[in-house]
C-alpha cells in the first residue's frame, strides 16, 4: 500500500473502534454528570448487542441492509435503557453502592445472554450477515482526501456517533435539562432547594446512559464481527477510562475516543501497516497496548481529573 492508502486504511479502522467508545463514554458523562456512577457500561453493551444481534438473526431474511441496522440500533438503545434502570433503582432508589450494583450488572449480563442463546440455538454464538457496510457514500466518497478518510468502506454507525456527539454536547450545555443536569451532579441540595427533583434528573442521566451504552454495544459488535459471543472485549471499562481521561466534557472525551481507537487500529491491524510490521515485536506486546496506555493515562490524569463533586453518593431528600 502507498503512504497515503495506510492513512485512509488507519483512519477507517480508527473510526470502527473510536466511535464505539465515544458513544458509550457519553453514556457514562450523562449518567456521572448526573451523579451516580455508571461502571455497568460492560453489562450494558452486552445487553444491547445481545438483543439486537438477536433481532438481526431472527429478521435478516426479511428486512435488509441499512434499515435492519437503523432498527437494530434502536432496539439496543431500548434493551440498554431498560436494563440500565435495575441500575437506576439500586442506586437512586435503594442507595446501594454505585459500584457494587454496577458490577452485579457487568456479572449479570453476560450470564443472561449466553443462558438465552444456549437456549435458543444451543450455542453461545449468534451469527448475522454482515450486509450493512457502505463501499463508498454517494457523493461525499468521491471528496479527495476527506472521502476515502470517512466516506469510503463505512458505517452509517460512524455517521451517527458524531450526530450523538454533537446532540449530547448541545444537551448538556445549551439546554435546561443539561443545567439541570449538571446541578443535580454538582450540588444536589442547592438543586432541590429550587424545585428541581434530584432522582427524576438522576433517573434521566443513567437511563441515557443505558441507552447510549445498549447502541454502543451494537456498534462496536458490528464493524468488527459476524457473530456475537456474548462478549465486548473489555470495552466498556476502557470507555470509562475514556470518560475519565476526556474530563467528563463531550468534546475532549471525542479526542480521547480518536486517542484509544488509534491505539486500539494498531493493536488489531498491526501486520498491515508497513513501519510496524518490520519490527520484531510480538503479536501479544500490540494487543496489550490499548490496556496498558490506559494505565498510563489514568495514572497521570487522575490526579487532576474533576469529576462531578457529588458522583458515587446517594441522595437522601429525607435528609435534607
Amino acid at each position: 500500500m502507498t503512504g497515503m492508502q495506510v492513512l485512509y486504511f488507519l483512519s477507517q479502522q480508527t473510526m470502527f473502534f473510536a466511535i464505539p467508545l465515544l458513544i458509550v463514554a457519553l453514556g457514562g458523562m450523562f449518567s456521572e454528570r448526573s451523579g451516580v456512577v455508571n461502571i455497568a457500561l460492560e453489562g450494558i453493551m452486552i445487553m444491547g448487542a445481545f438483543v439486537s444481534i438477536l433481532f438481526v438473526f431472527f429478521t435478516q431474511d426479511k428486512i435488509h441492509g441499512q434499515w435492519l441496522l437503523i432498527l437494530a440500533i434502536l432496539i439496543a438503545g431500548l434493551s440498554g435503557l431498560l436494563f440500565s434502570l435495575l441500575h437506576a433503582y439500586a442506586s437512586i432508589n435503594m442507595k446501594a453502592d454505585q459500584i457494587i450494583s454496577g458490577t452485579a450488572l457487568n456479572m449479570l449480563a453476560p450470564a443472561v445472554a449466553i443462558y438465552v442463546a444456549r437456549m435458543i440455538r444451543s450455542v453461545q454464538q449468534i451469527p448475522f450477515k454482515n450486509q450493512f457496510h457502505i463501499r463508498s457514500v454517494p457523493v461525499l466518497g468521491k471528496i479527495p482526501v476527506i472521502g476515502p478518510m470517512l466516506f469510503q468502506n463505512a458505517y452509517i454507525t460512524t455517521y451517527i456517533g458524531f450526530g450523538i456527539l454533537v446532540v449530547s454536547a448541545i444537551v448538556l450545555y445549551k439546554t435546561r435539562f443539561g443545567l439541570r443536569l449538571r446541578a443535580c451532579g454538582e450540588h444536589p441540595q442547592a438543586a432541590d432547594a429550587v424545585g428541581i427533583s434530584v432522582y427524576k434528573i438522576r433517573y434521566a442521566g443513567v437511563m441515557i446512559s443505558g441507552m447510549l451504552g445498549g447502541i454502543g454495544g451494537l456498534v462496536f459488535v458490528v464493524p468488527t464481527s459476524t457473530d456475537f459471543n456474548a462478549d465486548v472485549a473489555g470495552y466498556g471499562f476502557l470507555a470509562l477510562a475514556v470518560l475519565i481521561f476526556g474530563q467528563w466534557k463531550p468534546w475532549r472525551i471525542f479526542y480521547s475516543a480518536l486517542f484509544f481507537g488509534i491505539l486500539k487500529t494498531v493493536a488489531a491491524a498491526y501486520s498491515s501497516i508497513p513501519f510496524i510490521k518490520d519490527l520484531t515485536i510480538s503479536s501479544e506486546i500490540y494487543k496489550m497496548i490499548p490496556y496498558i496506555a490506559t494505565l498510563v493515562v489514568l495514572a497521570f490524569s487522575s490526579r487532576r481529573s474533576q469529576a462531578p463533586r457529588a458522583a458515587g453518593q446517594p441522595y437522601d431528600k429525607s435528609g435534607h
